[in-house]
């Protein structure tokens, strides 16, 4: 009996086996599964960035609550990005062992990080452990994703692919903020923020087990430039030497062109990822913005980009060229960048100011950005189509390295931010104190105007509250009386002592932002009624100067993302492709004659030589076709 019942158990979990691990596709998909295939890879990057960003819309509350230093976190990001580049390597490993399975696992581990891990964690080294274990998988997948985008899209809709694989990142930050736009004033804990984002990354892992598919690997190493070419790519994968083409992958793509241009977006894409670190924290600390309204903000930008990498993608496929795009997104972006700088130096400028900048600068990256990704996986198939994961593992490695080194010099660009995040509560309280002075009744401003709502609401958000709640009742009520004694009466019993604490805070909080010193008798005169104001005022000696001087230090890192997009722009020049969508039109009709003769030997039942497709010109000149033999 067990000699009968031992084969059809092995049998079994062969089938088994077989249908959750080999998932290699033998002939090239229909369309329909092929977008199929593509969605589900969408998905899983959007998800994937979704959790990988979460943590910079909570960044304000995050820190106060492991005592992290702006400086510590700083470095978080470096090492996290570090590891990064490093990882990208072994999704290059992905033309070897498959791409699927190494991101369905991938996904999943970030996924129990996030839901599991770092709700339960406590202490800032256990959130640094968490935050670069996914970071290592950030850097696998950062390859092995675009590598099954460009399995399943032949070149002419290639643009169109990569702006939805370029979604991922875009959408997850889109997604990150969103939801904690909607969810933070109810949900407080921001752990919350880490447990929905893991849940959601649970069920996309369920749905890419299920059904997320990619090309054997002799179909996948060949180039396909247009769905024309299905037939024939599957005929000569029969006779392709894989061993052969994927020897030597690092030698083969290590080539001066790929270092140059994935330098080149990784300098342009500095604002980017100093985006989706710092920027809620650029619009707290230099605005003033509440952490809601920063991630408000963010999402006009990500909203934005979020469309247009798709409709610019589309457009460039449609008119066959990618330089011209990169040209204009890359001049965009610079001309957007000098707007911010501007920006900095109105520190009142209104919400939908900050927000119209925002949408600009998405604009510019999503039009300089999907035509680069088509073009960069255009010109590594142009070496080796068989070492697609490995050419976009280059480009990873540089793009994770220049970013954590631009972690490491932002501190030092930016010196007063680690004061003014380390005391972000003081610091907002502060600002809000400094927007309401022109509207207190005191000597030298006997009549003044009627408090905005705006200055109100802030007040009353204050934390800890007695001290705003005081004012907000006493600025609320002379607002409508215009009577001093009346607005003393308006404020509650309860804030009666706030009141003179007030009174005696706020000549000595003038003093010292004049630069007058302040003694600690004074200070202990303002503790008796009010601790909260006298600890505000031992803080403002080091918050004054900081304030004061972050602009500036905010405007000279812009200069630096401006710099990096310029290097990109030039660079644009040193690519490959065409400028002319006439002459990019010609080259593509030339090429598709070629496969007609192909396909109608096959036809006619003639040996097909496995002869490898014409394959793009590694020059971006106009001097000869675009494909050559």
């Amino acid at each position: 009996m067990s000699i009968t019942t031992l084969p059809v158990r092995s049998k079994t979990h062969g089938r088994l086996y077989d249908a959750l691990w080999k998932r290699q596709l033998t002939s090239y998909p229909r369309t329909s599964l092929r977008m199929a295939y593509l969605g589900i890879v969408v998905l899983t990057t959007i998800v994937l960035y979704y959790l990988y960003y979460v943590e910079g819309t909570v960044t304000p509350l995050m820190l106060p609550y492991y005592h992290m230093s702006f400086l510590y976190f700083l470095y978080l990001l470096v090492v996290s990005n570090a590891i990064g580049a490093f990882t990208a390597f072994i999704g290059g490993l992905s033309d070897k062992i498959g791409r699927a399975n190494l991101t369905i696992l991938g996904t999943f581990t970030v996924g129990l990080v996030q839901l599991v891990g770092v709700p339960h964690i406590h202490s800032e080294f256990g959130f640094a452990v968490a935050y670069c274990v996914i970071g290592f998988v950030e850097g696998i997948i950062l390859v092995s994703t675009p590598a099954l985008i460009r399995d399943f899209s032949p070149q002419m809709g290639r643009a169109s692919a990569m702006g939805f694989w370029a979604l991922g990142p875009t959408v997850g930050s889109l997604l990150a903020s969103v939801v904690a736009t909607r969810t933070l004033a109810h949900l407080h804990p921001w752990q919350d923020q880490f447990i929905i984002s893991g849940l959601v990354c649970m069920v996309v892992v369920a749905i890419a087990f299920v059904g997320l598919r990619e090309l054997a690997p002799s179909l996948r190493d060949q180039l396909m430039v247009s769905d024309n070419e299905r037939a024939l790519v599957e005929a000569r994968a029969r006779g392709i030497d894989l061993e052969k083409a994927t020897s030597h992958p690092m030698r083969s793509m290590l080539r001066l062109d790929l270092i140059a241009s994935s330098l080149g977006i990784s300098l342009f894409l500095l604002i980017y990822y100093a985006s989706v670190s710092v920027l809620t924290l650029y619009w707290v600390v230099i605005f003033n913005r509440t952490t809601a309204d920063a991630n408000g903000i963010n999402t006009w930008y990500w909203g934005i980009d979020a469309v247009m990498l798709v409709l610019i993608g589309v457009l460039s496929d449609r008119l066959r060229v990618r330089k011209p795009f990169m040209l204009v997104g890359g001049a965009a972006a610079i001309v957007v960048t000098m707007a911010m700088i501007s920006q900095v130096n109105h520190p009142h400028t209104g919400y939908y100011g900050n927000v119209m900048v925002a949408v600009l600068m998405g604009l510019a990256i999503a039009c300089a950005y999907t035509p680069w990704m088509a073009s960069y996986t255009e010109q590594v198939e142009a070496h080796n189509p068989a070492l697609s994961a490995t050419g976009l593992a280059v480009w990873g490695w540089i793009l994770r390295i220049v970013v954590a080194l631009s972690f490491v010099v932002l501190p030092r660009v930016i010196t007063t931010s680690t004061v003014l995040v380390d005391n972000q509560a003081a610091a907002t309280n502060l600002q809000t104190f400094q927007a309401a002075q022109p509207y207190v009744p005191a000597a030298g401003n006997l009549h003044p105007r009627a408090a905005p709502a705006s200055v109100i609401t802030a007040l009353k958000a204050m934390e800890p509250p007695g001290p705003g709640q005081a004012l907000a009742a006493l600025l609320q009520d002379y607002g409508t009386t215009h009577n001093v004694m009346s607005a003393m009466g308006a404020v509650p019993a309860s804030l009666k002592l706030q009141v003179q604490g007030l009174l005696a805070f706020s000549p000595l909080a003038t003093d010292i932002q004049a630069g007058r010193p302040v003694s600690g008798a004074q200070i202990a005169a303002v503790h008796a009624s009010s601790p909260q104001l006298a600890s505000l005022l031992r803080v403002e000696p080091k918050l004054i100067p900081a304030q004061k001087a972050s602009p500036a230090q905010w405007k000279r890192w812009w200069w630096v993302c401006a710099f990096g997009q310029l290097v990109f722009l030039v660079l644009v020049f040193f690519m490959r492709g065409r400028w002319s969508p006439r002459a990019a039109k010609a080259d593509f009709e030339q090429h598709e004659r070629l496969v007609t003769a192909e396909l109608e030997k096959l036809r006619g039942h003639e040996p097909v030589v496995p002869v490898p497709l014409p394959v793009l010109a590694p020059t971006g000149t106009e001097d000869g076709p675009l494909w050559v033999r």
